[in-house]
């Protein structure tokens, strides 16, 4: 293989793995730091990373080769942030090669391995009961606040699935949440109305995305944690103004 093979694989590789990372909700600094290694663990001592949240830039040094890379979906799946750094590990301590690394990181790029949706709306419903629970909320609502979470999760998905339009199944999911509880206690299902929306949202709560935008920030990646915080905004006021609506037409 020619040396200009070899950068182009090295580039490859390395863009690839910044990829699967941004698209899995990983922080900036962690997929540049991921890139850098790959390439010096690979002989390229110079290289040069940009990353943002929709772009990746690189350079390898010595050889001038330069590739970029666009981010057209974003998600949370810190799953595969692992697994791509497990194999980062494993090809700086040799047991894998470059082109074994490759390989590895195009199948993890297309077996995405998440959990089946019933499991998923089992956990939005356990996460919603318990928390309201521990936010102050009575007994007597638990499992309306278990049901209410799990139906707003699955509107949640369902809308994401198939409209594919951003912060519109957050909307939607929240006024369900809210329409639901404000069903379940005028029919006595319920007792607090409050306490209930709060149980139910905190699955479609983006916890992650706003410590990751916090912590590019706190590392210097201004750019990248003001984007994703500006996100993280976006998707709780979507969530906020579902609520509101509520509040505002039926309660």
């Amino acid at each position: 293989m020619s040396e200009q093979q070899q950068s182009s694989e090295l580039l490859d590789t390395c863009l690839m793995a910044g990829r699967i990372m941004i698209e899995s909700g990983s922080e900036m600094y962690r997929v540049e730091d991921t890139m850098n290694r790959i390439a010096q663990n690979a002989g390229e001592k110079q290289s040069i990373t940009f990353t943002t949240p929709t772009g990746i830039f690189m350079e390898l040094g010595d050889s001038g080769a330069v590739q970029i890379r666009q981010i057209t979906s974003r998600t949370i799946n810190l799953e595969k942030v692992e697994h791509v750094n497990a194999l980062s590990r494993e090809f700086a301590a040799q047991t894998i090669n470059l082109g074994q690394l490759h390989q590895r990181l195009a199948s993890l790029d297309r077996d995405v391995p998440f959990f089946p949706v019933w499991l998923q709306i089992i956990a939005a419903a356990l996460i919603s009961c318990t928390l309201m629970i521990i936010y102050g909320g009575y007994w007597q609502d638990f499992i309306s606040t278990a049901v209410i979470g799990a139906t707003g999760y699955a509107v949640f998905y369902w809308v994401r699935d198939r409209l594919n339009i951003s912060y519109l199944n957050e909307f939607l999911a929240a006024f369900t949440i809210g329409l639901l509880a404000l069903i379940a206690v005028r029919l006595h299902l319920g007792r607090s109305i409050d306490m209930i929306i709060i149980g139910g949202v905190m699955p479609l709560v983006p916890g992650v995305p706003i410590t990751n935008a916090v912590r590019d920030i706190l590392a210097g990646h201004l750019l990248s944690g003001i984007a994703r915080g500006m996100d993280a905004i976006f998707s709780v006021s979507a969530i906020g103004v579902g609520i509101a609506l509520i509040f505002r037409f039926f309660d």
